[in-house]
């Protein structure tokens, strides 16, 4: 008996060895890199001469012009040809936020030009989107067309309506989730390009305000995006503007809005491009532990909630987050690691904020220090890098095993580049779409959709809800692999 405990103890050491040195060995810094490549694969418009990303070609050269507007550029959303503003503008905020935490970090490695790059090609389009104080470019192009064709962005046939938002067609959480990125990024360029930063706050401050004065969910006034990007509400990114303009700006009044809501939020389950409860909350805890409002009332409440969901991702909650068996945070089958990822960041920045203020977090479960935080969010990167039961990245183009069939239309089909001859919206599924080959060009940086709960992962373009990857992914990743590189 006492023998074979003895050997169980020698194999669980020898597994915890191998296992630690399997998260010593990934490079943080290639797997930063590459996230930034991503974002120049997905890449709408008139490319730039520095693109590194040189299978892509130009593309959506003439986005908006149905609506006489120049809408050109920005990010296509996952691996279709749509630009979806909602999803895209929280792209932007996360981006930002990652920046604005980890700037110096990001410059040691010398990609903070890099990130800074990624920023503003969607921030010229956001404010190109935003062309009158009240009105706001939401969408162009139509998920329900562009997904029955399977096509180049540069061969694209598919229609490229133009939808928005105005007075008389609200949506405030569309509004306000573009508010959020624009004060952020201008808080990312202030030391770099102030003009340009000052730009954006003023573009900021008044989608705050048509925000908060013509309520209502856009897809009531664009409704075609309600099959893809369906918000439930928009008291979240409100606030999530508010405490973004706040952080910009230092001025009251949008202290004042934080402090005056009726609803905090509560205790989140996620925080995604739908849901943006828990940053509002983090970015008010912050301001608590700087006692820079008090720790009683609405201001504690915030804070508690912000804590709650960390305190349930660790583990130490009342309500805590499932994990895979091979210990992966798992929120929802549908690109769970979108979740994991906006997880894995508000671990990594708590955990700076109360490293900053020697503080603590206390949960059901005991007390959490910064470096559990930290340690927690390293594991869950590992395993999204390859330390997982079957030994493959989830970031494509990291590491010797990823996935070969990303659901991405530019990255399966041949590069216009190698080949010019137009790729037709059906053609594409039977040419490209339903080969079983691997993709012709890698879409490095990006993260795909992720295993199931079971930790098991299908390579196979059909499987989109596992193997489409989109920009809201990799996002909250690029803060937190700066930290690590």
């Amino acid at each position: 008996m006492a023998s074979s405990k003895v050997f169980g103890l020698l194999c669980l050491s020898m597994f915890l060895l191998t296992h630690n040195s399997v998260f010593a060995s990934f490079d943080y810094g290639d797997a930063l890199t590459k996230s930034f490549l991503y974002y120049e694969a997905q890449r709408s418009g008139k490319l730039p001469p520095n693109q590194r990303v040189q299978w892509r070609g130009d593309s959506g050269l003439k986005d908006g012009s149905d609506a006489g507007v120049d809408l050109v550029g920005g990010y296509y959303d996952a691996g279709d040809n749509v630009k979806f503003g909602f999803p895209m503008a929280f792209t932007i905020t996360m981006l930002s936020w990652s920046t604005i935490e980890f700037g110096s970090k990001l410059d040691a490695k010398s990609e903070l030009s890099n990130a800074l790059d990624a920023i503003k090609w969607g921030t010229d389009y956001l404010v190109k989107a935003h062309a009158a104080p009240n009105v706001l470019y939401g969408e162009i192009g139509d998920g329900d067309s562009d997904h029955e064709c399977w096509q180049r962005p540069e061969d694209m046939t598919t229609p490229r309506t133009t939808f928005k938002i105005d007075e008389q067609h609200p949506g405030a959480d569309l509004a306000g989730e573009t508010a959020a990125a624009l004060a952020a990024a201008s808080i990312a360029f202030k030391d770099k390009d102030s003009k340009y930063a000052s730009e954006l706050l003023t573009h900021a401050k008044e989608l705050f305000e048509f925000a908060r004065d013509h309520s209502g969910v856009y897809q009531n006034s664009i409704n075609v995006a309600g099959k893809f990007y369906s918000s439930s509400g928009y008291e979240d990114e409100l606030l999530w503007a508010a405490a973004w303009l706040h952080r910009a700006t230092d001025e009251k009044t949008y202290l004042d809005y934080l402090g005056q809501a009726g609803n905090t939020g509560g205790a989140r389950t996620v925080f995604s491009w739908d849901d943006k409860f828990i940053g509002a909350q983090v970015l008010v805890a912050k301001l608590v532990l700087e006692g820079k409002v008090e720790s009683s009332g609405t201001w504690s409440q915030y804070k508690s909630q912000a804590e709650q969901f960390i305190c349930s991702c660790i583990q130490k909650g009342n309500s805590n987050v499932k994990k895979t068996p091979g210990g992966l945070l798992w929120f929802l089958p549908w690109n769970n690691l979108q979740y994991t990822s906006t997880a894995v960041f508000v671990a990594t920045v708590y955990s700076e904020y109360l490293n900053a203020k020697h503080a603590a977090i206390q949960c059901p479960g005991g007390i959490v220090q910064p470096k559990d935080l930290a340690d927690l969010a390293q594991s869950q990167v590992d395993y999204i890098l390859g330390s997982n039961p079957s030994g493959m990245s989830f970031m494509v183009g990291f590491g010797t095993k990823y996935p070969t069939q990303v659901h991405h239309r530019a990255a399966s089909i041949v590069s216009i580049k190698k080949d010019a001859a137009p790729v037709s919206c059906k053609g594409g599924f039977d040419s490209w779409f339903n080969n079983n080959s691997p993709n012709p060009n890698v879409l490095d940086g990006a993260i795909v959709g992720g295993p199931d709960e079971n930790d098991a992962y299908t390579d196979s373009r059909s499987n989109y809800q596992m193997a489409e990857p989109a920009t809201v992914s990799t996002a909250p990743l690029v803060g937190v692999l700066a930290k690590l590189a």
